[in-house]
C-alpha cells in the first residue's frame, strides 16, 4: 500500500507543481510600461552601445527582493520574448538574456558590427516575467 501510495504521488507531484508555477507568476499592473530611453528604433550607433531603461507605473526592486508592483529589467539581445510555458520560468542567463538584478537602469554592451534587435522584460524577484508579461517593443539598431 505504501508504494502505491508513493508511485501515485510521484506521478501527481510534477502535476502540481506546474500549476503551482503558474499561479506564482506576480501579476503586472494595468498600465505598466518598459521602454528604451535609447537608443531609438532604427539608430546608427557605435559600439559599446548605451542602453537606459523606462519603467511606467512600476516600481525597480533588485532579484531576489519581493515588493508590490516592482521588478528588475532583463536585455534580450537578437532574441525574441518567451512564450507560452516558458513564461513560468525565470528567464534565462545567457548572452542574449542579459540581467540587471541590481535594480540597474542602464548598462553599456559590446556589440558587433552589424544589425541587432534588442527588446527589454521585465522579471519578478526571481526572475520570471509578470502576468501579463512586462515588455518592451523589439526595436532594430545598427552597430557600425
Amino acid at each position: 500500500m505504501r508504494i502505491l501510495f508513493a508511485l501515485a504521488a510521484a506521478l501527481l507531484l510534477p502535476v502540481a507543481l506546474s500549476s503551482a508555477a503558474l499561479a506564482d507568476r506576480t501579476p503586472a499592473p494595468d498600465g505598466a510600461e518598459v521602454y528604451f530611453i535609447t537608443p531609438e528604433e532604427g539608430a546608427t550607433v557605435s559600439s559599446p552601445v548605451t542602453v537606459k531603461f523606462g519603467l511606467k507605473g512600476m516600481g525597480i526592486a533588485p532579484a531576489g527582493v519581493a515588493h508590490d508592483k516592482t521588478g528588475h529589467h532583463h536585455l534580450l539581445i537578437d532574441t525574441g520574448l518567451p512564450e507560452g510555458e516558458d513564461l513560468d520560468y525565470a528567464i534565462p542567463a545567457d548572452d542574449t538574456h542579459v540581467h540587471f538584478g541590481g535594480g540597474q537602469t542602464e548598462t553599456t554592451v559590446e556589440l558587433e558590427p552589424g544589425t541587432h534587435t534588442l527588446q527589454l522584460l521585465l522579471g519578478d524577484a526571481n526572475h520570471i516575467p509578470h502576468d501579463p508579461p512586462v515588455a518592451s517593443e523589439q526595436i532594430t539598431i545598427t552597430v557600425e
